[in-house]
Order: structure tokens, then C-alpha cells, then sequence
């Protein structure tokens, strides 16, 4: 914002020492970003910047590192690049198991959050609904609460809930459940695990939604005859959709960042992104980790535009002028 023309050159003192205070923070906050992204680049195996890359020396830069992510645990990884090198790829490639395993394991718990989550928000919205602080605590404290605490809850939890092979249940459950019958080291426990920590993102986001939702549309639309299924999916559902949305997108990028619950949870088959990540800082330290950090910046920039485009249109929906 301009500073006026009659502003005192105190306010105007202020305004500059401002604007550098706030220049400061965002040099603070976006560095390890910023430096990461060219050292991804790297022709050499160095975690800092090689003489060659500092004078801009193109042979100081390689894609050799994103190479190393397809590559990475292929079985023929110098052979011709034909339909065969990628089916290898796919089959074998660490990092591109990883990848699935996060895409999948987001998904499914992306979805499991919203659904349980928007209707969680949907009950806490009514003034009606008694304890309604006592059950929003509750269902948010996975946020609140140390990971590692709830990681290991589950952890014990999943290990004790197991089905016996021989039961109805057991014989239903049994492509979902692990050998002994149990949730952990088991898709379904991850997806449920995730979706345990990213079910407050919905609530959060949904609730804020429903603050600004005009509730004589619901009971106009009862007065013309709707029932209430068609009253939600008409007319609520889709006022409140950008924030359903968003909560969404917060629960994806939850599930895509967990890390603590994998390691607790999840077994040899379920790797994902950031387990992978952790295997390769313990076991083999390489710059390959940093090109796939600076994939994930770029996901999440482009997550994050999502948010604020989905946040623009559900003012606009509401009649508020986009800040």
C-alpha cells in the first residue's frame, strides 16, 4: 500500500522499516526452498554448490538426479528406453513405487476424510447439536496432538485389532488385512491412519465454510417442497463445495507429507514419497533427494493455487468482493 501524501515522516520512517522487516521474513521462510531447487541440479554428488554451478558453467548442471528416480532400483536400468525399460521402471523403480504408493494411499484417504469429515462439519453446524465444543475438540485433537503420540496409539491399536482367518469377517477382509489378520503394515491401515489426520482439515475448513452460509436457503427450499437429500446436494452442496475442496486438498497434502505414521504403520509394500526420503538420508545420501524435494515444492505450489482459486470463487459465491 502507497503511503499518503500527507504522511509524517515518522509514518513514513515506519512504513519503509515495514516493509523490510516483512522483505526479511520472507527471505527467512523461502531460502531453503529457493536454495534447494538449483542444487537439484547438480552434476555433482555434493550437497553444496560446486565452483562450476557458482560461474554458471553448464557442465556444473545435470538432470542426472531426476534420471536417478526413474532409475533407481531398476533391474536393467542402462538398457534401451522402450516399452520394456518402462514397465521395468514401473515394476522396480524405488522412487516411482514410492509415488504410486503415495498417490494411492492420498486418494483413498482423501476421500475417506471428506466425506467423513464434511459430515462431521454439517453436524457441528447445527445449534441444535449438543456438547458441540466437546466434539470438536475431540475430533480435531489429531492436529493438536503429537504425531508421535498418535502414530504410536495406532500403532498398538491396529497391531491388537485383528480378525481370525476363519470368521465371516476375517474371510471378507482378508485381501485388505495383513497375514496375521491385522491393519498394520497393511494399505487399509495407512489409508485409515491418514485419513485420521486429515479429517480436522475438512471439519476446519468446511465449518468456516457453513459460518458464512445463509441457512433461509435450506428452509426455503423445504417451504417449496424439497426434501432434505435434495436440499443438500441442491443447494448446500454446492455453496459449500470450494470449501469441501479445500478441505480436501489439506488432507491430500497431509496424507502426501505423513511420514511419522508410515514408519510406525506401514510395512515394506506400502512405501511412499516421504518414507523413502527418510531410507535415503539413513542409508544412501544423495542429491536425488533433493530433486524429488523440489517436485514436491512445485506440487505444492500448484495445491496451493488450487486453494486460493477455490477460496476466490466461494467469496464470490457469497457476495464478498476477493481480498
Amino acid at each position: 500500500m502507497a503511503l499518503p501524501t500527507y504522511a509524517s515522516p515518522l509514518e513514513r520512517v515506519w512504513h519503509w522499516t515495514y516493509l523490510a522487516l516483512c522483505a526479511l521474513i520472507f527471505v527467512f521462510l523461502i531460502a531453503p526452498i529457493i536454495i534447494v531447487i538449483p542444487l537439484s541440479f547438480n552434476a555433482e554428488p555434493y550437497f553444496t554448490f560446486t565452483p562450476r554451478m557458482l560461474s554458471f558453467d553448464p557442465q556444473g548442471y545435470s538432470m542426472r538426479w531426476y534420471d536417478t528416480l526413474l532409475t533407481f532400483g531398476m533391474t536393467h536400468a542402462d538398457g534401451p528406453r522402450g516399452g520394456a525399460w518402462w514397465a521395468d521402471a514401473w515394476a522396480n523403480a524405488k522412487w516411482v513405487s514410492a509415488a504410486r504408493n503415495s498417490i494411492i494411499i492420498g486418494f483413498f484417504s482423501t476421500i475417506l476424510a471428506t466425506v467423513l469429515g464434511t459430515l462431521a462439519a454439517l453436524g457441528l453446524s447445527r445449534p441444535e447439536m449438543p456438547f458441540r465444543r466437546l466434539v470438536m475438540a475431540i475430533l480435531i485433537s489429531p492436529m493438536i496432538v503429537p504425531i508421535i503420540i498418535t502414530a504410536t496409539g495406532m500403532f498398538f491399536f491396529y497391531s491388537s485389532a485383528c480378525v481370525s482367518s476363519a470368521s465371516t469377517l476375517g474371510r471378507l477382509l482378508a485381501p485388505v488385512l495383513s497375514s496375521s489378520g491385522c491393519l498394520a503394515n497393511t494399505y487399509l491401515g495407512v489409508i485409515l491412519a491418514h485419513a485420521t489426520l486429515g479429517i480436522p482439515f475438512v471439519i476446519i475448513t468446511v465449518t468456516a465454510t457453513l459460518i458464512g452460509f445463509d441457512q433461509s436457503l435450506n428452509r426455503a427450499a423445504a417451504s417449496l417442497g424439497a426434501n432434505p437429500r435434495t436440499t443438500f446436494f441442491k443447494i448446500t452442496m454446492p455453496l459449500i463445495l470450494p470449501g469441501v475442496v479445500s478441505g480436501a486438498l489439506f488432507a491430500f497434502v497431509t496424507s502426501f507429507d505423513e511420514v511419522v505414521a508410515v514408519l510406525f504403520i506401514a510395512g515394506p509394500d506400502q512405501q511412499t514419497i516421504p518414507r523413502q526420503m527418510w531410507n535415503g538420508i539413513r542409508e544412501q545420501i544423495s542429491p536425488a533427494i533433493l530433486a524429488v524435494a523440489t517436485l514436491l515444492v512445485i506440487f505444492s505450489i500448484a495445491l496451493l493455487a488450487s486453494v486460493e482459486l477455490l477460496r476466490r470463487r466461494s467469496e464470490r459465491l457469497r457476495g464478498l468482493s476477493p481480498a
